[in-house]
This record gives structure tokens, C-alpha cells and sequence, in this order.
């Protein structure tokens, strides 16, 4: 395995921890909804409704790799 690989994995590892003690974190401290769909949200996911997202966090770390190992491979591949 190479380093570039093995670097690419470990950040890959990192955010996904990050993102699975994030959303367990959140989910904890946010309780069931008891009878209340529409219950308000935290103070802080309101300010940054996308920001805060781990979801979109992924999506946007992901793409964001994506992107970077399209340019290195069009950039180092010899054709």
C-alpha cells in the first residue's frame, strides 16, 4: 500500500470517528421527541443548520477527496 493510500485511509478513518462520536453525542443530548413532532431545535443547529450537519459534513469531506484524487490521478497518470 502506498502512502498516499495509506494517508488518504487514515483521514478517511478519522472522519468517519469523528462523525459517528459527533452524531452520537448530538443524539444523546437531544431526547426522544415525547409527543412533539415540531419540538425546537438546539440553539447552536439553528445558527448552522448545514454546518452542524454530519451528514452533510461527510457528503462534503467526501466530494472535497474525491475531487483532490481526480486531479492528482489526471495529473500523474501517463496516458
Amino acid at each position: 500500500m502506498s502512502m498516499f493510500t495509506l494517508i488518504i485511509l487514515l483521514i478517511g478513518l478519522g472522519i468517519l470517528v469523528y462523525s459517528l462520536v459527533y452524531t452520537l453525542f448530538v443524539g444523546k443530548e437531544r431526547k426522544a421527541v415525547k409527543g412533539n413532532i415540531d419540538a425546537q431545535l438546539p440553539e447552536n443547529v439553528q445558527k448552522h443548520t448545514y454546518i452542524r450537519n454530519p451528514i452533510f459534513l461527510a457528503f462534503a469531506i467526501f466530494f472535497g477527496i474525491v475531487i483532490v484524487m481526480i486531479i492528482y490521478f489526471s495529473l500523474t497518470w501517463t496516458w
